[in-house]
């Protein structure tokens, strides 16, 4: 048979998973080890320059470039230890992904021989073209020059034979043209205005950092089910596909055993990340047939985005050599769990403190206070922002649907809490904070610990015990986008509330009387983001309508709050980004949309018309010549009673093509009228508008099809095939 989905079929059983190779050792004894990190600096560095780089990392003190050689020439030492010939500026570029161009260590010397050589100025500065990367209108073709520059904060790393330095990316007139730049920019003023927040309590802190825990969700599919998919291959999800007779109904998929080849993936996975120096802690079952997780332990913000980009690297790559795809799409397949990227936030102190736990002490339950609510104004302020980082054309499928939040930014805090902030609403001070009993007692169980707020899994933006999960983040993203606007606003509302505080106790408040009064004008002020129910009930839909908060179901219009004047003001106040380069970035995400949203539609036009629709017509006929021989076979009254169920197929299977057919052609019509539109805003309108609306509906007809026509000539692997690993 020449159908490309049994020849998969037969082949994938064909083979056995695949064994991974654990190294010698203990993970301890290889942890880290292709990192140029604190341990490795330490070893190879002169005294005087491991101190200046460890100043760069802890106190955002400049490199002295009299040092760069003796590091460069030390990181290359280093390098060429673990078998590194080249080197590349790792940075992320407004594509969502990383890019790297490799130079070797090779320098020709005299008599026909080399050397290795690397020197400061290639460690600190490089000169990449920025010409063809995304820019939104900052730069034009003509106009190449871009620099990448060191960013001594991620330590240097090795992948495969290439030392990977991180770096940020910015143009010859000094724009942005990465996530990097932003993101150092918003760590920066969140750490100041946080150590001056906790000022106010008196606290000796000198520091905080922003920490981030992501959770990674993602499917794994056979490779070669994958290659007989080209949505798959060319989208990352599929555009067709009718729904297996069992799939996540069960719910015997989550935490359940870890099929063999998913966990054999898995293993590799994780030596590799340990030799990284990314610490993934969890690994287990997702709720969707063939949807796993990792987690990592909390980190710094840059680490952690700097590691999960390196993460999702090494899953695609190590996937193909257990036969295997690893699909990061937010939604994959129709009618089950899409995939997210949950982020945990928080704020730790150099004292070693969490600025989101509680505490013990009366001041530090109020300074917990001061600061939750804080985050819970700047949410409350910002939230079509903080709607607009997590925008993009696969979230679009996955946001509000199963185990997904919806496309209403709001937040769950628990019943404690909100006790506790309802009572300062009412009595402006705490005298009776909610408590509960904090311990369940089961007969022959250890005793077990509540924590101080339960899980909302329907929630955006929930309070988990000492942390915020921002759930609405989509798997394939870059984090940087959702923590650049995170940390800038909390830092934003930071500095407001010591203004307010301090403006107060200059009127002869007592300082935590007018801590308590800020503290309860934010409790009211951001009462309409609380929503402690089910966000997926259509109750909340109408009740966050009644309250003003938006529901942006559709990427270009979420995009817009990008380039408001309250957005532009916050950015460039704290000085992050310029209007000129909100604008640019607002317009690469426009035309990111797009162009995704052409490519699905080519993508489903090519397989309606050459694959669906041809292979309909043929079973079709095999009903034709089917009941036309019956007619000559049998008497009147016998044919009409037999071909009674066939002639209703063929009526079925003639509407259903014809449905696709037309259906197929008037996308392709709006698809020609968007593409000649210029502007990209209305371009990007027109696709959403016009475009979008007939994919579910081909995509009705087509499933109906699979339904009716023959399996062994159906051209596509099925979901009863991609959603269970043999």
């Amino acid at each position: 048979m020449n159908n490309l989905r049994f020849k998969a079929l037969d082949f994938i059983n064909t083979r056995s998973a695949k064994k991974s190779t654990p190294p010698t050792g203990k993970l301890s004894e290889y942890y880290g080890t292709l990192t140029f990190n604190k341990r490795a600096m330490r070893e190879f560095l002169p005294v005087d320059a491991f101190a200046n780089i460890i100043n760069a990392i802890e106190s955002n003190e400049k490199i002295d470039r009299k040092m760069a050689d003796q590091i460069a020439a030390s990181m290359k030492a280093w390098a060429i230890s673990h078998g590194a010939s080249h080197y590349t500026h790792w940075f992320h570029p407004l594509t969502g992904s990383t890019a790297e161009k490799h130079d070797s260590f090779m320098h020709p010397i005299e008599e026909g021989r080399a050397i290795e050589r690397f020197n400061g100025s290639e460690l600190i500065q490089q000169e990449p073209d920025a010409s063809s990367f995304p820019s939104g209108g900052i730069r034009s073709t003509f106009e190449a020059r871009g620099y990448t520059a060191w960013d001594p904060s991620s330590p240097a790393f090795i992948i495969d034979d290439t030392l990977c330095i991180p770096t940020i990316f910015v143009s010859y007139t000094g724009e942005a043209l990465d996530f990097k730049t932003p993101l150092l920019k918003s760590l920066n003023v969140i750490g100041k205005s946080a150590v001056e927040f906790c000022r106010l309590f008196g606290n000796e802190v000198k520091k905080v950092t922003p920490t981030l825990g992501i959770e990674q969700e993602y499917f794994l599919v056979d490779s070669a089910l994958h290659a007989a998919r080209p949505d798959l291959a060319l989208t990352g999800r599929t555009v067709f596909g009718h729904a297996s007779a069992k799939d996540q109904q069960l719910s015997d998929h989550y935490f359940g055993t870890i099929q063999e080849r998913a966990l054999e993936f898995m293993k590799d996975v994780e030596i590799e990340s340990y030799k990284l120096g990314i610490p993934l802690k969890t690994r287990h079952n997702e709720v969707a047939p063939n949807q796993f997780e990792c987690a990592p332990v909390f980190e710094e913000v840059n680490l952690a985005v700097d590691h999960n980009q390196m993460l999702m690297h090494l899953m695609q790559r190590i996937a193909r050599h257990h036969d295997l795809v690893v699909l990061l799409h937010e939604k994959p397949f129709a009618g089950v769990n899409g995939s997210g990227k949950h982020n945990n936030w928080s704020m730790m102190t150099d004292t070693g403190e969490n600025l989101l736990s509680p505490g013990k002490t009366p001041k530090a339950k109020l300074r917990f206070i001061a600061f939750f609510v804080t985050v819970l104004k700047a949410i409350s302020n910002n939230p079509d922002l903080l709607r607009a980082s997590i925008a993009a054309a696969g979230n679009d499928h996955r946001l509000g649907g199963h185990e997904a939040p919806p496309a209403i930014i709001s937040a769950f805090i628990g019943e404690q809490l909100s006790k506790t902030l309802d009572e300062i609403e009412e009595t402006g001070g705490i005298t009776k904070a909610a408590t509960f009993d904090n311990n369940i007692f089961i007969p022959k169980i250890p005793e077990i610990f509540l924590d101080n707020t339960d899980r909302n899994r329907t929630s955006p933006f929930a309070f988990t015990g000492n942390k915020f999960e921002f759930r609405a983040v989509g798997s394939s993203a870059t984090c940087a986008k959702p923590m650049i606007v995170l940390n800038l606003m909390v830092a934003d509302q930071l500095i407001k509330f010591k203004d307010e505080v301090d403006i107060l106790i200059k009127k002869k408040f007592k300082r935590n009387d007018a801590i308590l009064k800020v503290i309860r004008q934010y409790i009211i002020d951001s009462k309409k983001i609380r929503f402690e129910g089910n966000n997926y009930s259509d109750e909340w839909i109408k009740e966050a309508k009644k309250r003003g908060l938006a529901n942006i179901t559709s990427t270009p219009p979420a995009l817009k709050a990008y380039i408001t004047k309250e957005t532009i003001d916050l950015f460039e106040r704290n000085n992050i980004l310029t209007a000129k380069e909100l604008e640019a970035r607002y317009q690469i995400n426009l035309e990111n949309y797009t162009k995704k949203i052409q490519i699905e539609s080519r993508v489903m036009g090519d397989l309606a018309k050459n694959h669906i629709i041809p292979i309909a017509i043929r079973y079709q006929n095999t009903l034709i010549e089917n009941t036309l021989g019956l007619k000559q076979v049998l008497d009147e009254k016998t044919y009409v009673g037999l071909s009674r169920n066939q002639i209703q197929t063929i009526k079925d299977i003639s509407e259903h093509i014809s449905q696709v057919k037309m259906k197929t052609d008037e996308m392709l019509e709006e698809r020609k009228i968007a593409n000649r539109i210029e502007d990209g805003e209305l371009k990007a309108k027109a696709y959403n508008e016009k475009v979008v609306p007939y994919f579910e509906e081909i995509r009705r007809h087509v499933d109906k099809l699979e339904l009716l026509v023959d399996d062994e000539l159906w051209p596509l692997p099925k979901y009863r095939e991609l959603l269970f690993l043999r």
